[in-house]
C-alpha cells in the first residue's frame, strides 16, 4: 500500500512540474535557452563558436517593408544576407554591408523550369547573365527550379535538366557561382513540380557530377513531401547548399505552435558542419513582422 501511496505522489509531482512547463511561452524557452549572439555580425560576442551557417532572410515574404529598412533591421537581428534578391536590389543590400545569398531574377519560372526542353534555350541564355552579374557583384549561388511534370517521368525530367543546366554550371564553375535547385512539395503549395522529393533531387545532382550544383533543402516542404526531415539531412548533407524554414502546416512562424521542432533541426544542421546560409522563409502572422523575425533567428541560433 505505502509503495502505492508513493507512486501515486510522485506522479502528482511530475504532472505538475511537466503542467508548469508547458505554461512557459515558447519564445521564452527559444530566448532562455537557444539564443547566443551572433559572431558573424559581432566578433566580439563569442558564444557561438559551434555555428559555422549564417542567418538569411527571404525578401518576399517581408515584401511590405522597405528594402533598406528590412536590411537595417537585419542587421541588428544577426542575420548576415538577404535571399532571393533580385539584381536591382543588390546594390541596397551591398551597401549596408549585407549580402545577396541567393540570386534570382523575373525570369526564373518554377512552372516553367529546365526539365522542358524547349525551355532551354531562354533560360540558358537568362541565367547566363545572372551568374555574369552574380560573379561580378561576388554573390555565389543562384536559384533554378526543375518545372511542373507535365506528363514526364522522373527519369526523363532528370535527363532534361541535366541537359539544360549542364552548360551553366560548366559556366558557373568558371566564376565561382553555385547553382542551386530548390526542392519543392507538389502537394499544398507548387502542384506537379518535379523535384519535390531529395532523392529525386540527389539522382540529378550525381548526373550532374558538379560541386556547383546542389540542393536547397527547403524545411517546410519536405516536411510535407516526405518528413523524416532531420535524417535526411544527416544523410544528404554533402548536397545541400542552402536551407528554407517555415512552419508545418501553413507556412507560417516556426515556434511551438506547428509541428516541427526547429531547433533540433537546427542543431542537426549545425552538427553536419554546414557553413551556407539558414534562410527563414515564412509567412509573418503577428502585427509586428519584424518581432516575428527576431523571435525566428532566436529559435535558429545554436
Amino acid at each position: 500500500m505505502s509503495s502505492s501511496i508513493n507512486r501515486r505522489s510522485i506522479l502528482k509531482k511530475l504532472v505538475a512540474g511537466t503542467t508548469a512547463l508547458s505554461l512557459v511561452p515558447y519564445s521564452s524557452y527559444a530566448s532562455a535557452t537557444i539564443f547566443k549572439p551572433d559572431v558573424a555580425t559581432n566578433p566580439s560576442l563569442s558564444n557561438s563558436a559551434e555555428m559555422k551557417f549564417r542567418h538569411s532572410v527571404c525578401r518576399w515574404c517581408f515584401q511590405d517593408i522597405p528594402l533598406a529598412e528590412l536590411v537595417y533591421k537585419a542587421k541588428d537581428y544577426g542575420i548576415s544576407a538577404i535571399d532571393l534578391l533580385k539584381p536591382e536590389e543588390w546594390k541596397v543590400v551591398k551597401d549596408t554591408g549585407l549580402e545577396c545569398s541567393l540570386a534570382t531574377d523575373t525570369f526564373a519560372s518554377i512552372t516553367n523550369g529546365f526539365n522542358t526542353i524547349e525551355n532551354h534555350k531562354h533560360l540558358i541564355k537568362s541565367y547566363d547573365l545572372l551568374i555574369d552579374k552574380a560573379a561580378d557583384y561576388g554573390i555565389k549561388q543562384v536559384i533554378v527550379f526543375s518545372g511542373n511534370r507535365n506528363g514526364l517521368s522522373d527519369k526523363k525530367g532528370i535527363d532534361n535538366c541535366a541537359l539544360g543546366l549542364d552548360p551553366l554550371i560548366n559556366s558557373a564553375s568558371k566564376k565561382g557561382v553555385t547553382v542551386v535547385m530548390e526542392l519543392l512539395n507538389s502537394k499544398v503549395d507548387h502542384k506537379d513540380y518535379q523535384c519535390d522529393h531529395t532523392e529525386w533531387g540527389i539522382l540529378l545532382a550525381d548526373k550532374i557530377g558538379s560541386d556547383h550544383f546542389k540542393l536547397l533543402y527547403d524545411i517546410y516542404h519536405m516536411q510535407i513531401m516526405e518528413g523524416n526531415v532531420i535524417a535526411t539531412i544527416n544523410k544528404y548533407h554533402k548536397y545541400i547548399a542552402h536551407y528554407h524554414t517555415a512552419g508545418v502546416p501553413g507556412r507560417h512562424e516556426i515556434g511551438s505552435d506547428q509541428e516541427l521542432y526547429y531547433p533540433a533541426i537546427i542543431k542537426a544542421i549545425a552538427s553536419t558542419g554546414f557553413s551556407g546560409y539558414v534562410a527563414q522563409e515564412f509567412i509573418p502572422t503577428y502585427t509586428n513582422k519584424l518581432k516575428a523575425l527576431e523571435e525566428s533567428i532566436k529559435i535558429c541560433t545554436v
